[in-house]
This record gives structure tokens, C-alpha cells and sequence, in this order.
């Protein structure tokens, strides 16, 4: 039976609207993003054999297009409307678990937190992460993406998004997809810049950190703060 037989609400989307997503099955909710079955299938039947032969949805959640691809009645389109899917969960989660952390008290505690979000990272991202006078994050914002360089991160960008949010705090955060966590000479540069202009606001720059793969710099800890 194709979903269009079904009655409606038992089609994955009217059941979506009007029961809420936590009403579907794995399979139902995968159905609406294939959109369409085989000849030989519906939807749900498609997404339901895509689930088993994958081993589970969280194993899933984790194959490449290439793999996705090798089901039966899946191309290229529905396996990155999958896989579009599966990221954005998984940077939903990963910035409800950053908001959710109690205090940051050290540069370890800093790695911790950002690690999982920068090291897959191809491109360079520098980010202003925001701490109230209890040094709990209160924002995250990504001020730009590319090659690090003093031309590219401005005090005027940073403390914006600092002052805004009325942050007692601020970390400097960025990523090298070298794989080398050294600071640059721009690194070190910028980031006294940084600082002296955190002293004539009164927000303290809490740390600098890079990250690179699994590893971690501290520019607290290389005194260069």
C-alpha cells in the first residue's frame, strides 16, 4: 500500500502535524525526508529496510552518501537530504550540551567543551564564546570563517557580541585543520590586541584556545595573556 492510501492520519505527515514528530515511528520520520518510494515499496517500507540494513539508525546516522546510495531506491538527492538531516541533530546536540556546561574553570575545561565541534573542521572558524560574571557560557557566535589572520578578527567584532550580551567574560576560540596547535605571530598579535582592549571595556579575556584535531593550545597557559 502506498502512503497516499493510507488513511491520513496514518501518512507520516499529517501525523506530524497533527500528533507531533515524537508520534512517529524511525521509519516514519526517514519516510518523510526519502519523500518517495520504489515501485515494488512504499516509502515507509524503504525507510523501515534502510534502518535494519544499516543496523540501526544511530549507525545511520554516521554512513557516507556513497554508502546511503547503495540501498535500493536511494540516489544521490535523498541521500544528502539524509545526511543534511543527521548534522543538523547532531550540532543541535552538540550546542545544547555546550550551553548546559555548569563552569568553566580552566583551559581543559574550555578543550573539553569545543573539541567535539572544531576538530572535523576544513576551514579555519574563530568564534567569541560569551560567560557571565559565573563563568557559565552564555553565547556562542562564530565571527568568521577562513584563514586566521589579524585583517580578518577585529576587538570591535569580538566585544560587539561581548557587550551585547552583557559578558563579564570572553573566550577566544579557533581552530587550526593543520593539525598544528602552535600559535601564529597573528595569533599571538590579535590576541593581545584583544586583551588591551578588554581591559578598557572591563571585560576579561578569559583564554585564548586553538584546536587542532584532539590537541589543544592554551595561550594562558604559554603566557602570551
Amino acid at each position: 500500500m502506498k502512503v497516499k492510501e493510507l488513511p491520513i492520519d496514518d501518512r507520516p505527515r499529517e501525523k506530524l502535524s497533527l500528533r507531533g514528530a515524537q508520534s512517529l515511528t524511525d521509519a516514519e520520520l526517514i519516510a518523510i525526508l526519502l519523500r518517495t518510494g520504489t515501485k515494488g515499496k512504499s516509502v515507509i517500507q524503504v525507510a523501515q529496510e534502510l534502518i535494519q540494513k544499516s543496523g540501526g539508525l544511530n549507525n545511520l546516522a554516521s554512513q557516507t552518501s556513497e554508502a546511503i546510495q547503495k540501498h535500493l531506491g536511494i540516489g544521490k538527492d535523498k541521500a544528502a537530504t539524509l545526511i543534511a538531516a543527521f548534522e543538523i541533530s547532531r550540532r543541535a546536540d552538540a550546542q545544547k550540551k555546550l550551553y548546559s556546561v555548569k563552569k568553566i574553570t580552566s583551559p581543559g575545561d574550555i578543550a573539553e567543551v569545543f573539541i567535539p565541534l572544531l576538530r572535523d573542521k576544513v576551514k579555519e572558524e574563530f568564534y567569541v564564546v560569551c560567560l557571565n560574571s559565573a563563568n557559565k557560557i552564555t553565547k556562542i557566535e562564530l565571527i568568521s570563517i577562513g584563514n586566521l589572520n589579524s585583517s580578518l578578527v577585529h576587538p570591535r567584532e569580538v566585544f560587539k557580541v561581548a557587550i551585547e550580551n552583557n559578558s563579564a567574560n570572553i573566550i577566544l576560540l579557533h581552530n587550526h585543520p593543520s593539525g598544528n596547535t602552535e600559535p601564529s605571530n597573528e595569533d599571538i598579535v590579535m590576541t593581545r590586541k584583544m586583551v588591551d582592549a578588554g581591559k578598557l571595556l572591563e571585560i576579561q579575556v578569559f583564554d585564548h584556545i586553538i584546536i587542532a584535531g584532539n590537541n589543544y593550545t592554551s595561550l594562558v597557559e604559554k603566557r602570551v595573556i
